[in-house]
């Protein structure tokens, strides 16, 4: 089953006229590897949304139905990036003023090594930090401030890895959401609305813990023994409310590439704001501000999955956003790797010889 979904915006000529091509690819790589989802691809500006089989397969409810909303992942943590950037712009010339280089123990004065650890460590993953278990349901819903204690208590309480070496972990953007919330006085969920749902006008995008009752979260499954929609499992609130601002965001491919284009153009940041969270000085390799940036800088990527369910979220774009890929999947037999792999294939039609492998 495959609902095609109509360009964003004022198409460009040149991205129309290979529309139905690359209709075509999404949908025989989605049926020929048994993966299940909605796929956003970006080719000279124009848009389109290829989805491929059930979201719901119990209610027969179809992956591109209004109803349906995606967990995001890991893919959220470039928007929290983006909030705290926001708030830092704001704080300028006041008694709140901070920077990249400012150590967490001004709002940490108790977790281990935050004397030397800086917000520019949180945000590239080169804090040292590191609370294994986040995304292992713990069976009850916790609130942001629970979340938090929860990963100090974590940190405080065992072996930590060297601070500035690169060791990704959500604990880093969870002490994040601990900034935004003693910065501006209200909670993550409270400025997640603020600052993206609303400025952007997003209808299918929240947090897990309040999609609408008009929505469903996609259910993700495995496809094993030769058939598809194996082993159903939801992201629980339970999991979500463990790892807010790093993992607890729902949306379609669609509204994220919202996201990514306020990102640049001034929405929710500007071109230099945008440079200045994926450039930071403590990054170690290619992660900055929730992103990979590849190929010399001339494409960002980021890749998420949750520890125990089936989902996959995978963006790869131009640093212009014109051209790549945006691909939520709730059904797939395929590793990370994998994934990307075929990915790749398509991103080559888009525009060859410009995208990253990996």
């Amino acid at each position: 089953m495959l609902l095609a979904g109509s360009l964003f915006g004022a198409a460009a000529v040149p991205g129309v006229a290979h529309a139905e091509a690359r209709k075509s690819d999404v949908r025989q790589v989605m049926r020929d590897n048994h993966l299940a989802g909605s796929v956003l691809m970006v080719q000279n500006g124009s848009v389109q949304t290829v989805n491929y089989g059930y979201a719901w397969f119990g209610r027969r409810l179809e992956n591109g139905s209004a109803a349906i909303t995606y967990p995001a992942a890991s893919l959220q943590k470039v928007v929290t990036g983006a909030m705290l950037v926001q708030i830092m712009n704001e704080k300028k010339h006041t008694s709140q003023d901070f920077s990249q280089y400012t150590r967490i123990s001004r709002w940490y004065p108790h977790l281990k090594n935050a004397s030397r650890v800086t917000v520019g460590n949180l945000l590239t993953h080169t804090s040292g930090y590191r609370a294994s278990g986040s995304e292992s349901n713990r069976g009850r819903q916790l609130s942001e401030n629970q979340a938090i204690s929860w990963v100090t208590q974590k940190i405080n309480a065992s072996w930590q890895y060297q601070q500035g070496s690169y060791h990704y972990n959500n604990a880093n953007y969870v002490l994040l959401v601990g900034i935004i919330r003693k910065l501006t006085g209200h909670s993550y969920a409270y400025n997640f609305n603020r600052r993206i749902v609303r400025p952007l006008g997003l209808k299918a995008t929240s947090l897990r813990s309040s999609i609408p009752w008009t929505r469903s979260q996609a259910v993700s499954y495995a496809y094993l023994w030769q058939r598809k929609y194996q082993r159903p499992v939801s992201l629980p609130k339970s999991v979500a409310s463990q790892i807010p601002g790093a993992g607890n965001m729902c949306t379609t491919p669609l509204e994220y590439y919202k996201m990514m284009l306020s990102l640049q153009d001034g929405a929710v940041l500007n071109q230099s704001d945008y440079y200045y969270l994926t450039h930071l000085k403590a990054r170690r390799g290619q992660y900055s501000g929730g992103m990979y940036l590849k190929r010399g800088g001339k494409v960002k990527s980021a890749f998420g999955a949750i520890s125990a369910e089936h989902y996959a979220t995978y963006v790869q774009l131009t640093s212009d956003n014109r051209n790549g890929i945006i691909m939520f999947v709730n059904e797939r037999s395929q590793t990370e790797q994998q994934l990307k792999g075929l990915a790749f294939g398509l991103l080559e039609k888009i525009q060859r010889q410009t995208f990253s492998l990996n």
